[in-house]
Protein backbone atom coordinates (compact mmCIF):
# COMPACT_ATOMS: atom_id res chain seq x y z
CA UNK A 1 0.00 0.00 0.00
CA UNK A 2 2.83 2.34 1.26
CA UNK A 3 4.50 1.70 -2.55
CA UNK A 4 1.38 2.07 -4.48
CA UNK A 5 0.43 5.70 -2.61
CA UNK A 6 3.94 6.63 -2.98
CA UNK A 7 3.77 5.67 -6.56
CA UNK A 8 1.06 7.76 -7.14
CA UNK A 9 2.22 10.73 -5.31
CA UNK A 10 5.28 10.71 -7.76
CA UNK A 11 3.23 10.24 -10.68
CA UNK A 12 1.14 13.80 -9.36
CA UNK A 13 4.48 15.43 -9.30
CA UNK A 14 5.61 14.28 -12.48
CA UNK A 15 2.20 15.67 -14.38
CA UNK A 16 2.94 18.97 -12.32
CA UNK A 17 5.98 19.23 -13.60
CA UNK A 18 5.25 18.26 -16.91
CA UNK A 19 2.25 20.58 -16.66
CA UNK A 20 4.81 23.91 -15.84
CA UNK A 21 7.00 22.59 -18.59
CA UNK A 22 4.69 22.70 -20.92
CA UNK A 23 3.08 26.29 -20.43
CA UNK A 24 7.13 27.60 -20.23
CA UNK A 25 7.15 25.92 -23.77
CA UNK A 26 3.94 27.63 -25.28
CA UNK A 27 5.20 30.92 -23.66
CA UNK A 28 8.16 30.82 -25.74
CA UNK A 29 6.31 29.39 -28.52
CA UNK A 30 3.56 32.15 -28.58
CA UNK A 31 5.85 35.16 -30.34
CA UNK A 32 6.69 32.69 -33.22
CA UNK A 33 3.17 30.90 -33.41
CA UNK A 34 1.89 34.59 -33.82
CA UNK A 35 3.76 35.81 -36.37
CA UNK A 36 3.52 32.24 -38.71
CA UNK A 37 -0.34 33.26 -38.02
CA UNK A 38 -0.14 36.61 -39.03
CA UNK A 39 2.15 36.47 -41.61
CA UNK A 40 1.26 33.07 -43.22
CA UNK A 41 -1.74 31.25 -42.05
CA UNK A 42 -4.34 34.61 -42.17
CA UNK A 43 -3.07 35.54 -45.86
CA UNK A 44 -3.59 31.68 -46.53
CA UNK A 45 -6.96 31.49 -45.80
CA UNK A 46 -7.87 35.10 -47.54
CA UNK A 47 -6.40 33.91 -50.65
CA UNK A 48 -8.60 30.70 -50.13
CA UNK A 49 -11.55 32.62 -49.46
CA UNK A 50 -10.64 35.22 -52.50
CA UNK A 51 -10.74 33.01 -54.75
CA UNK A 52 -14.09 31.80 -54.28
CA UNK A 53 -15.43 35.33 -54.63
CA UNK A 54 -16.38 37.61 -57.76
CA UNK A 55 -14.55 40.63 -56.26
CA UNK A 56 -12.18 41.57 -53.45
CA UNK A 57 -14.33 44.85 -53.02
CA UNK A 58 -17.81 42.96 -53.24
CA UNK A 59 -17.01 39.53 -52.27
CA UNK A 60 -20.24 37.54 -53.76
CA UNK A 61 -19.55 34.04 -53.91
CA UNK A 62 -18.80 32.61 -57.26
CA UNK A 63 -18.34 29.37 -56.86
CA UNK A 64 -15.83 27.70 -59.02
CA UNK A 65 -16.18 30.48 -61.52
CA UNK A 66 -12.80 31.14 -60.87
CA UNK A 67 -11.45 28.30 -61.26
CA UNK A 68 -12.79 27.55 -64.62
CA UNK A 69 -11.96 30.50 -66.09
CA UNK A 70 -8.40 29.98 -64.89
CA UNK A 71 -8.21 26.53 -66.50
CA UNK A 72 -9.61 28.07 -69.87
CA UNK A 73 -6.84 30.32 -69.31
CA UNK A 74 -3.56 29.56 -72.39
CA UNK A 75 -1.56 31.42 -70.25
CA UNK A 76 -2.37 29.80 -67.16
CA UNK A 77 -1.75 26.20 -68.90
CA UNK A 78 1.17 27.13 -70.51
CA UNK A 79 2.69 28.41 -66.85
CA UNK A 80 1.64 25.02 -65.57
CA UNK A 81 3.35 22.90 -68.28
CA UNK A 82 6.48 24.60 -67.97
CA UNK A 83 6.63 24.02 -64.13
CA UNK A 84 5.99 21.07 -64.10
CA UNK A 85 8.44 20.29 -66.91
CA UNK A 86 10.46 22.24 -64.93
CA UNK A 87 10.32 20.35 -61.64
CA UNK A 88 10.04 16.71 -63.59
CA UNK A 89 13.53 17.60 -65.56
CA UNK A 90 15.67 19.04 -62.81
CA UNK A 91 14.34 17.44 -59.49
CA UNK A 92 15.57 14.26 -60.37
CA UNK A 93 19.27 15.55 -61.63
CA UNK A 94 19.50 17.62 -58.44
CA UNK A 95 18.69 14.06 -56.92
CA UNK A 96 21.10 12.07 -58.30
CA UNK A 97 24.04 14.85 -59.18
CA UNK A 98 24.19 15.50 -55.59
CA UNK A 99 24.56 12.28 -54.31
CA UNK A 100 26.61 11.16 -56.90
CA UNK A 101 29.18 13.91 -55.27
CA UNK A 102 28.22 13.49 -51.91
CA UNK A 103 29.60 9.76 -52.13
CA UNK A 104 32.78 11.15 -54.21
CA UNK A 105 33.70 13.94 -51.32
CA UNK A 106 32.47 11.15 -48.66
CA UNK A 107 35.88 9.23 -50.27
CA UNK A 108 39.36 10.16 -49.51
CA UNK A 109 39.80 12.82 -52.03
CA UNK A 110 42.74 14.86 -52.63
CA UNK A 111 41.45 18.89 -51.39
CA UNK A 112 38.23 17.39 -50.15
CA UNK A 113 37.72 19.99 -48.02
CA UNK A 114 38.39 22.55 -50.61
CA UNK A 115 35.38 20.60 -52.91
CA UNK A 116 33.21 20.54 -50.12
CA UNK A 117 33.31 24.66 -49.68
CA UNK A 118 33.08 25.05 -53.70
CA UNK A 119 29.77 23.07 -53.56
CA UNK A 120 27.98 25.20 -51.03
CA UNK A 121 29.47 28.53 -52.04
CA UNK A 122 26.45 29.16 -54.24
CA UNK A 123 24.55 29.15 -51.10
CA UNK A 124 25.93 32.60 -49.37
CA UNK A 125 26.56 34.46 -52.84
CA UNK A 126 23.47 36.72 -52.98
CA UNK A 127 21.03 35.63 -55.96
CA UNK A 128 21.73 39.30 -57.66
CA UNK A 129 25.60 38.64 -58.07
CA UNK A 130 24.32 35.33 -59.73
CA UNK A 131 22.04 36.45 -61.97
CA UNK A 132 24.42 38.69 -62.91
CA UNK A 133 26.90 36.51 -63.73
CA UNK A 134 25.18 33.98 -65.71
CA UNK A 135 23.68 37.03 -67.63
CA UNK A 136 27.39 37.89 -68.78
CA UNK A 137 27.63 34.12 -69.56
CA UNK A 138 24.44 33.54 -71.39
CA UNK A 139 24.27 37.07 -73.07
CA UNK A 140 24.08 37.43 -77.19
CA UNK A 141 27.57 39.02 -76.65
CA UNK A 142 28.77 36.59 -73.62
CA UNK A 143 31.62 34.37 -72.88
CA UNK A 144 29.26 30.91 -73.80
CA UNK A 145 29.07 32.13 -77.23
CA UNK A 146 32.65 33.89 -77.37
CA UNK A 147 34.00 30.18 -76.74
CA UNK A 148 31.50 28.71 -79.12
CA UNK A 149 32.46 31.18 -81.90
CA UNK A 150 35.96 30.11 -81.21
CA UNK A 151 35.61 26.54 -82.45
CA UNK A 152 33.49 27.75 -85.32
CA UNK A 153 29.85 27.19 -83.91
CA UNK A 154 26.79 29.67 -84.56
CA UNK A 155 26.07 31.65 -81.41
CA UNK A 156 23.29 30.70 -79.34
CA UNK A 157 20.12 33.27 -78.57
CA UNK A 158 19.83 31.67 -75.23
CA UNK A 159 17.67 33.70 -73.61
CA UNK A 160 14.84 33.71 -76.72
CA UNK A 161 14.78 30.48 -77.88
CA UNK A 162 14.15 27.03 -76.16
CA UNK A 163 17.44 26.96 -74.72
CA UNK A 164 16.51 29.17 -72.13
CA UNK A 165 14.70 26.49 -70.32
CA UNK A 166 18.09 24.34 -70.48
CA UNK A 167 20.15 27.73 -68.84
CA UNK A 168 17.68 27.84 -65.84
CA UNK A 169 17.86 24.16 -65.00
CA UNK A 170 21.69 24.30 -64.87
CA UNK A 171 21.55 28.10 -62.64
CA UNK A 172 18.85 25.82 -60.47
CA UNK A 173 21.41 22.87 -59.95
CA UNK A 174 23.95 25.03 -59.38
CA UNK A 175 22.27 27.05 -56.85
CA UNK A 176 20.87 23.96 -54.95
CA UNK A 177 23.45 21.09 -55.50
CA UNK A 178 25.39 22.53 -52.97
CA UNK A 179 22.76 22.37 -50.15
CA UNK A 180 21.66 18.79 -50.96
CA UNK A 181 25.62 17.79 -50.95
CA UNK A 182 25.56 18.88 -47.32
CA UNK A 183 22.18 16.32 -46.47
CA UNK A 184 23.93 13.86 -48.07
CA UNK A 185 27.35 13.33 -46.69
CA UNK A 186 25.60 14.38 -43.27
CA UNK A 187 23.21 10.59 -43.67
CA UNK A 188 26.61 8.92 -45.57
CA UNK A 189 28.85 9.42 -42.60
CA UNK A 190 25.95 8.44 -39.96
CA UNK A 191 26.39 4.75 -42.17
CA UNK A 192 28.62 2.73 -39.97
CA UNK A 193 32.12 1.15 -41.48
CA UNK A 194 31.17 -2.18 -40.55
CA UNK A 195 28.35 -2.59 -42.59
CA UNK A 196 30.59 -2.59 -45.50
CA UNK A 197 33.36 -4.24 -44.30
CA UNK A 198 30.75 -7.44 -43.59
CA UNK A 199 29.86 -6.80 -47.31
CA UNK A 200 33.18 -6.49 -48.63
CA UNK A 201 34.13 -9.88 -46.50
CA UNK A 202 30.98 -11.74 -48.06
CA UNK A 203 31.70 -10.69 -51.99
CA UNK A 204 28.96 -7.77 -52.37
CA UNK A 205 30.54 -5.13 -55.11
CA UNK A 206 30.72 -1.76 -54.84
CA UNK A 207 27.08 -1.61 -56.68
CA UNK A 208 25.57 -4.22 -54.53
CA UNK A 209 26.88 -2.22 -51.31
CA UNK A 210 25.30 1.16 -52.96
CA UNK A 211 21.99 0.05 -53.20
CA UNK A 212 22.16 -2.68 -50.27
CA UNK A 213 23.46 -0.16 -47.63
CA UNK A 214 23.86 3.14 -48.80
CA UNK A 215 20.56 3.45 -50.57
CA UNK A 216 18.61 1.75 -47.41
CA UNK A 217 20.38 4.01 -45.09
CA UNK A 218 19.60 7.49 -47.15
CA UNK A 219 16.04 6.89 -47.66
CA UNK A 220 14.92 9.27 -45.36
CA UNK A 221 17.43 11.63 -46.04
CA UNK A 222 16.57 11.21 -49.56
CA UNK A 223 13.38 11.16 -48.82
CA UNK A 224 13.51 15.14 -47.16
CA UNK A 225 15.83 16.28 -49.77
CA UNK A 226 13.26 14.99 -52.71
CA UNK A 227 10.41 17.16 -51.24
CA UNK A 228 12.80 20.38 -50.52
CA UNK A 229 13.81 19.81 -54.26
CA UNK A 230 10.59 19.85 -55.27
CA UNK A 231 9.96 22.68 -53.05
CA UNK A 232 12.76 24.71 -54.09
CA UNK A 233 11.58 23.98 -58.32
CA UNK A 234 8.52 25.91 -57.67
CA UNK A 235 10.55 28.56 -56.17
CA UNK A 236 13.59 29.24 -59.47
CA UNK A 237 10.93 32.73 -60.34
CA UNK A 238 13.19 34.84 -58.84
CA UNK A 239 16.32 33.38 -60.79
CA UNK A 240 14.04 33.55 -64.14
CA UNK A 241 12.34 37.12 -62.97
CA UNK A 242 15.93 38.44 -63.09
CA UNK A 243 17.16 37.24 -65.75
CA UNK A 244 14.40 37.19 -68.31
CA UNK A 245 12.43 39.70 -67.22
CA UNK A 246 8.03 39.81 -66.64
CA UNK A 247 7.69 38.28 -69.72
CA UNK A 248 10.63 35.63 -70.86
CA UNK A 249 10.31 33.59 -73.45
CA UNK A 250 7.71 30.89 -73.57
CA UNK A 251 9.80 28.04 -72.89
CA UNK A 252 10.43 29.46 -69.34
CA UNK A 253 6.82 31.40 -68.42
CA UNK A 254 6.49 29.70 -64.80
CA UNK A 255 3.33 29.50 -62.49
CA UNK A 256 5.18 32.48 -60.15
CA UNK A 257 5.63 34.45 -63.63
CA UNK A 258 1.64 33.94 -64.20
CA UNK A 259 0.48 35.10 -60.73
CA UNK A 260 3.35 38.08 -60.68
CA UNK A 261 1.56 39.54 -64.07
CA UNK A 262 -2.20 38.81 -62.14
CA UNK A 263 -0.92 40.57 -59.03
CA UNK A 264 0.49 43.48 -61.80
CA UNK A 265 -2.81 43.51 -63.02
CA UNK A 266 -4.77 43.30 -59.35
CA UNK A 267 -6.69 40.57 -60.91
CA UNK A 268 -7.12 39.58 -57.31
CA UNK A 269 -9.50 36.41 -57.93
CA UNK A 270 -7.35 34.56 -60.68
CA UNK A 271 -3.77 35.35 -58.36
CA UNK A 272 -5.53 33.32 -55.27
CA UNK A 273 -7.04 30.76 -57.37
CA UNK A 274 -3.68 29.96 -59.26
CA UNK A 275 -2.06 29.97 -55.68
CA UNK A 276 -4.41 27.81 -54.02
CA UNK A 277 -4.48 25.43 -57.15
CA UNK A 278 -0.75 25.30 -56.79
CA UNK A 279 -0.67 24.99 -53.15
CA UNK A 280 -3.11 21.64 -53.76
CA UNK A 281 -0.28 19.98 -56.43
CA UNK A 282 2.33 20.41 -53.76
CA UNK A 283 0.07 19.00 -50.97
CA UNK A 284 -0.57 16.16 -53.32
CA UNK A 285 2.54 15.19 -54.13
CA UNK A 286 4.33 15.62 -50.53
CA UNK A 287 1.31 13.17 -49.32
CA UNK A 288 1.94 10.81 -52.14
CA UNK A 289 5.98 11.34 -51.17
CA UNK A 290 4.97 10.25 -47.63
CA UNK A 291 3.32 7.18 -48.43
CA UNK A 292 5.34 5.87 -51.14
CA UNK A 293 8.49 6.56 -48.06
CA UNK A 294 6.07 4.77 -45.43
CA UNK A 295 5.53 1.39 -47.99
CA UNK A 296 9.44 2.03 -48.79
CA UNK A 297 10.03 1.81 -44.87
CA UNK A 298 7.25 -1.34 -44.31
CA UNK A 299 8.83 -3.35 -47.43
CA UNK A 300 12.36 -3.11 -46.15
CA UNK A 301 11.08 -4.04 -42.37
Amino acid sequence: MKQRFFRQDDDRKIMKWMRKDAVVAWLFLAPSAVGFALFYLVPFIMGVFYSFVDSPVDRHFAGLDNYRELLMSESFRKAVTNTFYFSAVSVPLNLTLSLGLAVLLNANLYLQKWLRTAYVLPLVVPVVSIVFVWQLLFDWNGSVNAWLSSFGTERVDWMKTDAARYVIIVVYLWKNIGYNVVLFLAGLQQIPKDYYETAHVEGAGRLRQFGSITLVYLTPTMFFVVILSIMNSFKVFRETYLIAGDYPHDSIYMMQHYMNNMFTSLDIQKLTAAATMMFGCILLIVIGLFALERRYRQFME
